[in-house]
């Protein structure tokens, strides 16, 4: 591509480098200069203009745009038109982005004309909402460099994998300190935030905060078959031996991993009983805010194991919200 000032009679069919304003009217970056454009620009008094030509093995901007953003678009997710040498992908539904670090960094090692930016891997995502964006620097990009980058783009593909309509049951115990109060809020935030995921809370138990009587709530809760046990105690669960934990392995399930390194969010729970997944949650799931059991629910609401591995490598990023300064050590 040849780049540079150029007079403004020999000007035609270039590509505007840089916005000319004149009078009142604006002739934009990007614009293709006609011999209509030309003649304003000259009875304003402009004598030269920077402008670009696209040489033989060159690729316009929008169509390097598309030609990359079609290679990195995968499931659930569709490509904006091209404008500017820019194309944004979008999320064609509600669901978790898989996007790949490594394989995008590559791809962004190719070549400086063509970048591309996404958001986070597990970023929770709505149906139109920008996922990445295509962006070529120059007015184009030689076709060498660019099928180098497509290839890169198809390694790097990008999907939404939707929520998965889960149904949940949700067990309480309760002592007489807690307020009813409390306990009617925990029931509407976790309804909530199973249909925000496209589930839904299929059935809700409450008994009382000791380990007998949370395991026989577990069997009943079984016998309905949900995709997904949640349960929240009277108080957090602290220790593998306390009552959550106990009840859990009295009723025949197993303890994968109690804590996570996710504030607010640490304690909670993951195991399985019989083949179904259970979340004993934190006291922070009382509350709408977002915290480490979205982290998890998410993932299980799109089909993606969150085990205690998964779970180890959550601590980057884990911190959701600044903790106070402590300033008597500053």
């Amino acid at each position: 591509m040849k780049f540079g000032p150029a007079p403004l009679d020999s000007a035609e069919d270039a590509i505007l480098a840089h916005a000319v304003r004149c009078g009142g009217r604006i002739f934009k970056k990007g614009q293709i200069l006609g011999a209509a454009e030309i003649a304003v620009m000259a009875q304003f008094g402009v004598a030269s203009v920077t402008v670009a030509r696209l040489e033989e093995g060159d690729v316009a901007e929008n169509d390097a745009a598309m030609r990359l953003a079609e290679g990195l678009r995968g499931q659930g997710v569709i490509a904006a038109p091209a404008d500017t040498g820019r194309v944004n992908l979008l999320a064609a539904h509600d669901g978790l982005a898989i996007i790949g670090a490594a394989p995008v960094d590559a791809l962004n090692r190719i070549t400086e004309d063509v970048t591309v930016a996404t958001l986070p891997n597990l970023a929770p995502v709505s149906a139109g909402q920008v996922i990445a964006t295509v962006k070529i620097i120059p007015f184009a990009v030689p076709e060498s460099s660019l099928s180098a980058a497509v290839d890169a783009a198809i390694a790097a593909h990008l999907d939404v994998y939707p929520y998965l309509p889960l149904a949940a049951c949700l067990i309480q115990t309760v002592n007489d300190g807690l307020k009813p109060s409390v306990i009617e809020k925990t029931s509407r935030v976790t309804a909530d935030r199973l249909t925000r995921l496209g589930g839904r809370v299929g059935g809700e138990t409450r008994c009382a905060h000791d380990s007998v009587a949370l395991a026989g709530a577990i069997e009943t809760a079984l016998v309905a078959s949900p995709d997904l046990l949640l349960i929240i105690g009277a108080s957090a669960i602290v220790d593998r031996r306390d009552v959550i934990p106990q009840a859990i392995e009295a009723a025949g399930g197993r303890i994968d991993r109690l804590g996570m390194p996710v504030d607010p969010g640490n304690l909670i729970l993951l195991g399985e009983v019989r083949g179904t997944p259970v979340l004993g949650l934190p006291g922070c799931a009382r509350s709408p805010a977002r915290n480490g059991l979205d982290w998890v629910l998410e993932r299980l609401a799109a089909g993606i194991p969150a085990d205690a591995g998964d779970v180890a490598r959550m601590g980057v990023g884990g911190l959701l919200i600044g903790r106070q300064e402590e300033k008597d050590y500053l």
